[in-house]
């Protein structure tokens, strides 16, 4: 097995342009995903978009910061957001063994997530499934792709999932809704997690769940672009432990991506002190303490969290994994070792905890160096 030393657990492609267009079916050709040059910069268009969906933030971390903006043009997108051979040459400037992917957030997630045309809806998701999976099998011991899954309903959630499991350098899925396709969890739901837990992998949620259609950053009430990208992940674990669903299946993971980690302490204790408050006849129907659920089935990606990595035995060290985020803004690249070895010196992080959260937990839940 490769020794790893530095995981990202939550890196990100570039789509390339021509993605849909080459991959849906004909009949879909006139509604594929396309992009289109404006005064700005570049940008996508997308079928029930409230505005052409710039990426320039989803290219930023190459570029000094006076020079960053939202728009740009394609032909400056770093290579190896599409191109895996060039991918590998910019994770070596940062000393980064492998990485996890994950799609450009509005584009490939929130877009078709909301979009209920169910066959023009599956045919988009697995065409960029299918790229991501060629993508990673150029390296799989260094490429690990992430799966979209659909939100058109549990059985199409299955079929997708076991699918894209069988495919090289897959590793996991991702949700953007609960597997029946709404944001309520559901009784129906338990046959999406009984597979996800036969395959002994994560799945995965990334920022929050997709609750509308996107439109152009510059528009967004200011403070609310993602700021505080912890909020959706207490909701939602509440959600998987207090139906039960944690019970029915304990060994079941379940991954928060890009939401960092100082929280989980303060909510592990909420939430205890809540549930122990309540009357027992209406008390929830669970087997543990909520704080207990997240000591064993609840992973979290950080990007910047010195609070975290201070209170790293709080939240468990077993359960946190380090993200790049490249080339997204918030990454360090190329100085990630530098500031890394910064924050784990003033925090007096051991070696032992230092190499399970900067690699040992994502080689070991992503199944990552196990040849597939």
């Amino acid at each position: 097995m490769r020794d790893y030393k530095l995981i990202s657990a939550d890196s990100h492609i570039n789509e390339p342009p021509d993605l849909w267009a080459n991959r849906v079916p004909a009949k879909f050709k006139d509604r594929a995903p396309r992009m289109e040059s404006f005064e700005e910069g570049e940008a996508w268009i997308f079928e029930g978009a409230l505005d052409p969906i710039n990426f320039g933030a989803n290219t930023n971390a190459a570029r000094p910061r006076e020079r960053r903006s939202t728009w740009i043009k394609w032909e400056d997108v770093p290579k190896g957001g599409y191109m895996p051979a060039e991918r590998l040459k910019e994770m070596d400037q940062d000393g980064v063994d492998a990485e996890l992917m994950y799609p450009t957030p509005r584009p490939s997630t929130a877009l078709f997530w909301n979009n209920k045309d169910r066959d023009f809806h599956l045919a988009c998701i697995r065409a960029y499934n299918d790229w991501l999976a060629e993508y990673c099998a150029y390296d799989t011991e260094r490429l690990g792709g992430i799966a979209l899954m659909p939100t058109t309903g549990v059985a199409d959630a299955i079929e997708e999932y076991q699918r894209t499991m069988n495919m090289p350098g897959m590793r996991a899925g991702l949700l953007g809704m609960w597997p029946n396709g709404s944001l309520d969890i559901a009784p129906e739901d338990d046959k999406f997690w009984a597979v996800v837990q036969e395959s002994g992998v994560p799945i995965n949620l990334h920022v929050a769940f997709a609750q509308g259609m996107p439109g152009d950053k510059s528009r967004n009430p200011k403070g609310s672009s993602g700021e505080f990208r912890h909020t959706d992940a207490p909701i939602r674990s509440g959600e998987f432990i207090y139906t039960g669903a944690l019970d029915r299946f304990p060994d079941l993971m379940v991954a928060f991506i890009e939401v960092d980690c100082g929280w989980v302490p303060y909510v592990k204790e909420q939430m205890d002190d809540r549930f122990s408050r309540m009357n027992p006849s209406v008390q929830y129907k669970i087997k543990m303490r909520p704080s207990e659920y997240y000591d064993r089935s609840f992973y979290f990606a950080y990007i910047t969290d010195t609070y975290g990595v201070k209170n790293r035995r709080e939240i468990g060290v077993d359960h946190i994994m380090w993200s790049s985020d490249y080339p997204h803004t918030g990454a360090d690249w190329p100085n990630s070792w530098k500031i890394i070895d910064s924050v784990f010196e003033a925090a007096g992080v051991t070696e032992d905890e230092k190499q399970k959260m900067l690699a040992g937990n994502a080689a070991r839940v992503y199944k990552l160096g196990n040849g597939k």
